[in-house]
């Protein structure tokens, strides 16, 4: 019984996913520019989140201060941490700087982009239940990836899996293709 509904949980996360990559191949791909126009630009991407998304937020930034599949630069990225992530972004964001939100659902996440607009900072947000909300809150030049499913784990796998796909576009665009 137990290996059935695991093997479930597989084939349900590949369909989702899928599905998804037609979806999410533009809203990634313009993400991915709005990222590479602050890092080019003496810019820093700071990475936030609520729920699952406060996880992956410090996994980003690694993977941007770090490496991600190769070695590169580092690139100017932190995490924002704690109970006030809107305090971070008051005190230390700048204009042509991103906000890179990770959101949950649970409507965490419209004090942190009221910073990040006071602060004239580009915004992406990464949304699954909830997305609908985004589109009075955002500006014309802001991004939002709207992970088309409403089930929590599947809406994390799918934003865990646009995080890679960023981390790969800006590698990409700023070293080329590893394979030429």
């Amino acid at each position: 019984m137990s290996e059935q509904r695991i093997q479930q949980q597989f084939f349900d996360s590949a369909d989702v996913q899928y599905r998804a990559a037609e979806v999410l191949a533009q809203p990634i791909d313009e993400a991915a520019s709005a990222l590479l126009a602050a890092l080019t630009n003496g810019g820093k991407v700071m990475v936030g989140g609520s729920g699952a998304g406060s996880a992956l937020a410090p996994y980003l930034a690694q993977l941007l201060t770090g490496r991600f599949e190769r070695e590169r630069p580092p690139l100017a990225a932190l995490a924002l941490a704690g109970p006030h992530p809107a305090h971070q972004v008051r005190a230390l964001g700048l204009p042509g700087d991103v906000l890179l939100f990770i959101d949950d659902g649970e409507g965490a996440s419209t004090p942190v982009i009221s910073a990040a607009q006071g602060k004239d900072m580009t915004i992406v947000v990464l949304a699954g239940r909830g997305a609908a909300a985004f589109g009075e809150l955002l500006a014309d030049t802001d991004v939002l990836v709207a992970v088309p499913h409403e089930r929590p784990a599947r809406v994390a796998e799918l934003q865990l899996l646009a995080l890679h796909c960023l981390c790969d576009a800006v590698d990409f665009q700023l070293m080329g293709d590893p394979e030429s």
